[in-house]
């Protein structure tokens, strides 16, 4: 069985054109030598891109901080289906910093983006005022990281 090849990429695929036959041909330009043939001003807007996506994919991660103000202040309405979600979550985000250790330096900002969100979020739920939940986050990254929920299902005196 024979796999056909793939076409090249259209020479100087325009900006608006996919992004995939964009990034191969500048990746064959590149690994060619020919940098005067590099489309250098969108090159730089998609690393630039993708930096952000990196760092987006870090937020999206941490959504696991968006409980923690709701059980913090109805701690008795905390159900065990959220357990899953927030191992799930706290895994996500060891993986992405594990994957992407330069966003370590980031982490702190994007705990606070997520926080911003959660208290928004807690107050719309429960009714509380915006206010009701603090407006830094009242954690460590490292204290949220090994943080305890009431619904985990292991405690960790177990």
């Amino acid at each position: 069985m024979t796999v056909a090849a793939c076409p090249a990429a259209p020479s100087r695929a325009g900006h608006d054109d996919d992004l995939d036959s964009r990034a191969m041909e500048q990746a064959a330009l590149s690994r060619a030598g020919d940098l005067a043939a590099l489309d250098r001003e969108n090159l730089t807007e998609e690393i630039e891109r993708l930096g952000r996506s990196e760092f987006n994919s870090l937020v999206s991660a941490w959504r696991v901080v968006l409980p923690m103000p709701k059980f913090d202040h109805r701690p008795t309405r905390a159900t065990r289906s959220r357990a899953p979600s927030i191992a799930g979550h706290r895994d996500n985000a060891a993986d992405v910093l594990r994957d992407h250790p330069g966003l370590k330096s980031r982490f702190g900002e994007a705990l606070d983006r997520v926080y911003r969100k959660a208290r928004v979020e807690a107050a719309r739920e429960t009714g509380l005022p915006p206010s009701g939940p603090p407006e830094r986050r009242p954690s460590t990254r490292e204290a949220m990281l090994a943080r305890p929920f009431p619904i985990d299902p292991v405690s960790p005196s177990a």
